[in-house]
């Protein structure tokens, strides 16, 4: 799907604030529940807490338990929405997601806040940088990682129109809302700088999801400055993926980058690698966390440190399209 965006006047707003928009969308639906691992507040949930207090449940931290509590709603009818930071959820409490959860297909939903480094000065504890990894591995489970606030809340709608079980990694920093009025659908990837493969200029895909699309869109306005032209992809439906879109950008431009605030071992990098290794092999680069964990610090700091800042994305791209 190719859309034109407006990314530069957008207002700035956290993507995980999406949680509590889309929460108050579905929260009609008395079938809908909301388990907390004691983080209510930061992850945006304490809203749907203070309209539908019967239907909210503080687990305190024990998200092993917590997902399992959410297994039996869900093979009771209910829709349970669990939260926690990735790192906890689905990190610590992964077996009950396979076992409980994954294995029966069970209607859950898991939102995974906080995900990579954004959580700054919290250190490597509370960095979750394999989350996506571990989740796109589960067989039937559905990957989303949406890369501003009203694709968070678009997600959680998606989510719940969807029956099975999903995972939606929220991310903490402030970035353009300029996803707002668009659609989203769990399996479509969305191309919001489309390149015209006849302009004879040096070319490039830019796959990326969550935060580091706004960074994408910025590294791709200055590059075209010098010459170098990028199709910015919003991989946001990360498993199911958008094959479709991604072979035909990769045949449009001849090289592919990948972005992602996660460990290059298994995320975003690896899914397109897997897609196009099989239908059109191309000239690649992984930009993100590579074989590392995180370390304390300012956002602007780590991302600096960690090479995902825009100038070294930008170095990155422009010495592997001119080499």
């Amino acid at each position: 799907m190719t859309i034109r965006i407006d990314w530069r006047t957008a207002e700035k707003r956290a993507i995980r604030d999406g949680v509590s928009t889309g929460l108050a969308a579905i929260g009609s639906d008395k079938r809908v529940v909301v388990l907390s691992g004691d983080l209510a507040e930061s992850t945006r949930i304490n809203g749907f807490e203070e309209a539908y207090p019967d239907r909210f449940f503080e687990m305190g931290v024990a998200e092993q338990n917590m997902m399992g509590v959410a297994a039996g709603l869900a093979s009771e009818g209910f829709v349970p929405y669990v939260s926690s930071y990735a790192v906890f959820s689905p990190g610590r409490n992964w077996e009950q997601v396979r076992v409980s959860v994954a294995i029966s297909k069970l209607n859950v939903k898991i939102l995974g806040g906080h995900g990579g480094l954004a959580t700054g000065q919290n250190g490597p504890t509370h960095q979750a940088g394999e989350d996506v990894a571990i989740m796109r591995a589960l067989p039937k489970m559905v990957v989303l990682v949406p890369a501003d606030a009203e694709q968070a809340k678009q997600a959680i709608i998606a989510s719940y129109k969807y029956v099975g079980p999903v995972y939606i990694r929220l991310a903490r920093p402030q970035t353009p809302n300029f996803t707002k009025d668009l659609p989203f659908e769990i399996g479509k990837a969305e191309v919001y700088r489309p390149v015209d493969p006849q302009a004879g200029k040096v070319r490039v895909s830019i796959f990326a999801m969550g935060i580091m699309v706004y960074t994408a869109l910025l590294v791709a306005q200055d590059l075209a400055s010098e010459g170098i032209e990028c199709e910015v992809v919003n991989v946001s439906s990360v498993k199911p993926m958008d094959r479709q879109t991604i072979v035909m950008s990769a045949k449009k431009t001849g090289k592919v980058v990948t972005m992602e605030d996660h460990q290059t071992a298994g995320g975003l990098g690896g899914a397109v690698a897997e897609v196009l290794s099989e239908e059109c092999p191309t000239r690649m680069e992984i930009i993100g966390i590579e074989d590392r964990f995180g370390g304390s610090g300012s956002f602007d700091e780590l991302y600096r440190d960690f090479g995902l800042d825009t100038d070294s994305v930008k170095a990155r791209i422009r010495k592997f399209v001119l080499d």
